[in-house]
């Protein structure tokens, strides 16, 4: 593929996307807020853009007419990519996706050892992840499959500099050892990485490990020790929050959480901004068949979410839990198409105009443009004239008496929503949630 932004997002989850616009694999939002700097397209490349890109010199002439090969052409290719964002920073971090054995990897694994050659031992180093499975039944971890991944690199040539490996326990001294022999690395140079209740606390394990110290020795560079308190305190604020709030999601493609990355980061980082633990429940819209069954879901949460989505399926049960949380008096956030739901809600539920819709759903849906009289006839009248008329004022001089909207507006319709009455059971869960 060319653009991750093509992916099926129950496949590969959502794509990130840049500053710049461009269309990008996930874990890149992960290393833009790791390291607080705006990335941009230079910083992603796919294997379909990397052959693209040959195929398209190959088409201008620039190789000469000569045979358009793996090697050189695309491992050249790929290492221009690596070099294309070297000016300008002192360290490049280069992640090499896949698994080491797949024969889509190995024109990366290829290009990586000629850059080292290229640029020098001494300006270059390899990190190789890798996974010791723990075995629950024997009660120990397997170094095995560590070992076979690493004989495999260095079949192609590659002698990993440090190791990185992820258990779901940390690893004893004499696993390490082992490690270490057999997969030809010095001792400190095999990092555990055991799995921990958030991914902002991996850089803490790997300073504590002496990780960075290792790799700027290696690297021949000078930095002053990190500051890490404030790092600290957004770990302490995610591990042991004040408060915790119950957030409902819902979405078309709930089964794969990655689909929505950024909407899980946002609220957890919103979460870490105030000191307070966010449970998220992945629901899927398909679920909401009916108002009762709307209320008894949402009943028990501080607030719903609904985050985007193309097509028509599920559409009608994020109407329906839009309208619960609106009766509910639940906080409600929408999204793109959850925002579109929201619209819909409203004009059925509160407007009264029953066949509502929006004609990416319903192409034939009537709408409001075949000038019935009941659009502002009786009770939606009434709204309008007491709730939404007192905020539209005509300013005079405007081009055709443009309208605009005050901020009366918005305290009166906050007002109009005090006013409901919350349900019992509402408000039962809300006093025990102490909020």
């Amino acid at each position: 593929n060319i653009d991750p932004g093509t992916l099926n997002p129950y496949e590969h989850g959502e794509c990130y996307v840049t500053d710049d616009g461009a269309e990008t694999d996930l874990d890149l939002g992960h290393y833009e807020r790791f390291l607080d700097r705006p990335l941009s397209q230079a910083n992603n490349i796919t294997t379909g853009r990397i052959y693209s890109n040959v195929i398209m010199k190959e088409r201008r002439g620039e190789y000469l007419g000569s045979t358009v090969q793996v090697i050189p052409h695309i491992t050249d290719e790929i290492k221009a990519a690596v070099k294309r964002i070297a000016p300008g920073n002192d360290v490049v971090l280069v992640e090499v996706g896949g698994t080491v054995g797949d024969i889509e990897s190995l024109p990366f694994l290829e290009a990586i050892r000629q850059f080292r050659r290229e640029v020098g031992k001494e300006n270059a180093l390899f990190v190789h992840l890798t996974l010791v499975p723990y075995i629950a039944a024997a009660g120990e971890v397997k170094t095995k499959p560590t070992q076979h991944s690493v004989r495999e690199l260095m079949e192609i040539g590659i002698q990993p500099d440090f190791l990185i490996c992820r258990s779901e326990k940390p690893l004893q001294d004499d696993v390490k050892r082992k490690i270490a022999l057999f997969c030809n690395v010095d001792f400190g140079a095999v990092i555990e990485s055991p799995d921990v209740p958030t991914i902002y606390e991996i850089p803490l394990s790997f300073e504590q490990q002496g990780f960075a110290d290792r790799v700027m020795e290696r690297l021949r560079l000078v930095a002053p020790t990190p500051n890490l308190t404030k790092w600290r305190t957004m770990v302490q604020h995610i591990t042991k929050p004040h408060a915790r709030v119950k957030i409902c999601v819902v979405g078309k493609y709930t089964d794969y959480i990655d689909s929505y990355k950024s909407v899980q980061e946002a609220l957890i980082h919103g979460g870490i901004a105030n000191d307070v633990g966010v449970d998220l429940a992945w629901t899927s819209s398909d679920l909401f068949t009916s108002p009762e069954r709307a209320r008894e879901i949402l009943s028990s949460f501080h607030g719903l979410l609904v985050p985007g989505g193309f097509g028509v399926r599920g559409v009608e049960g994020m109407v329906e839990a839009i309208r619960a949380s609106r009766e509910l008096s639940i906080p409600f956030f929408g999204i793109c198409l959850g925002m579109q739901a929201a619209i819909i809600e409203f004009a059925r539920h509160v407007l009264h105009l029953g066949d509502s819709h929006s004609s990416e759903f319903a192409p034939e849906c009537p709408g409001v443009s075949d000038n019935r009289p009941a659009v502002f006839d009786g009770e939606r009248h009434r709204f309008f004239e007491e709730h939404v008329a007192p905020g539209i004022q005509r300013r005079e001089g405007d081009l055709a008496a443009g309208i605009t909207v005050d901020r009366g507006l918005v305290p009166r319709l906050e007002l109009l929503k005090a006013k409901r009455q919350r349900p019992p059971e509402r408000e039962q869960f809300l006093q025990e949630s102490q909020l």
